[in-house]
Order: structure tokens, then C-alpha cells, then sequence
């Protein structure tokens, strides 16, 4: 007879982040350990840190660093925490930009502008929280319940719900007439 221990995720966990791509890969593979050692469902992790590395790449690249730091100098914050309900929601608080978080609306040959409908087709739900120190804080709810055996379920079918248009459906492109009067 084997014995089973089940190992939970730690309630929360946070870190300082450099304002830069620098530290995007330690807090992926930080999150990875963490949930994996509280037994999160592989897919909900991957999901989780694409997650992460979209709002961490934001962050630096819309808002500015925490505190009095310059752009490139000081850190971001980032938190994950499995709350007691089983939802699983990670957060990124940097220190504010000129512009709020949206979803954008990219052209097909954009090179950006993608993150925030990543985010919303893989979450349950997500958000903006100001404080009054000019922090903005971008929120996940990553899974609803972690702990429920279909738990990344919408990766399946991810694909289906951030597929481009047919490129004969993209107002403006024209080339796709050119083959109509074709036999």
C-alpha cells in the first residue's frame, strides 16, 4: 500500500522582478516548482505562466518600475497564490504608465499587441487595481478550481478561440480577389 501526501501550494508567493526581461525566466520557473510541488495540474501551470510572462513583459514595457527607479533600473512585483477556494490568480504591480491595460485590436502583421487577448482567452477572469500611490496592478483568475479534474480544460481548446479571420474575411488585404475570376 502506498502512501499518498498531499503537498498544497503555498498560499502566496511574491518577488521582486527586474523592470526588464531579465528576470521574466526565474519568476516562470519559480512559479513552475511552486505549483508543481502543490500538485496544479500541469496544464493550468503552463497556462499560469504564459500568463505571468505576458503581464511581466507589459509591465516593462508599458509601465515604469516601483518606487522612485528608472525605467530599467528598478523591479516589478509578482505574486501568484492558490486563494481557499482552489482559484488560482497571479498578479504583476508596476508603477503605473501612460496608458491603461487593454485589449488591442493588432493588425495580422503586427509584432505586439497580443498579450491581453492571450490572457483573456486561456483566464477565468482578470483586471486592473490602482492604489493611490500611482501602482497599477494587473490581476488573473488563472483556474476558478485547481483542484477539479478537469482543471485546464479551455486549453484544449484554446486554438478555436484566438484563430485569425480567413484572410478573405480581413477588410482592406484585396489580393484575395484577385484570385476569384480564376477556373
Amino acid at each position: 500500500m502506498a502512501l499518498v501526501v498531499a503537498q498544497e501550494v503555498p498560499t502566496s508567493s511574491s518577488m521582486a522582478v527586474p523592470h526588464g526581461p531579465a528576470g521574466v525566466g526565474e519568476a516562470r520557473h519559480r512559479m513552475r516548482t511552486q505549483l508543481r510541488r502543490g500538485g496544479v495540474a500541469e496544464s493550468v501551470i503552463d497556462d499560469a505562466v504564459l500568463i505571468l510572462s505576458e503581464l511581466l513583459s507589459n509591465a516593462c514595457k508599458h509601465g515604469r518600475p516601483l518606487g522612485d527607479a528608472l525605467s530599467g533600473d528598478g523591479d516589478v512585483r509578482a505574486a501568484w497564490r492558490v486563494d481557499p477556494t482552489g482559484r488560482l490568480v497571479v498578479e504583476v504591480t508596476d508603477g503605473g504608465g501612460p496608458t491603461r491595460p487593454a485589449p488591442a485590436t493588432p493588425s495580422v502583421t503586427a509584432h505586439g499587441g497580443r498579450g491581453l487577448n492571450i490572457i483573456t482567452a486561456l483566464a477565468d477572469d482578470w483586471g486592473v487595481r490602482d492604489d493611490i500611490r500611482g501602482e497599477v496592478t494587473v490581476w488573473v483568475v488563472v483556474h476558478d478550481d485547481v483542484h477539479d479534474p478537469d482543471a485546464g480544460h479551455r486549453r484544449d481548446d484554446f486554438a478555436t478561440r484566438v484563430t485569425a479571420p480567413a484572410v478573405s474575411r480581413i477588410p482592406g488585404l484585396g489580393f484575395a480577389d484577385a484570385f476569384d475570376d480564376r477556373d
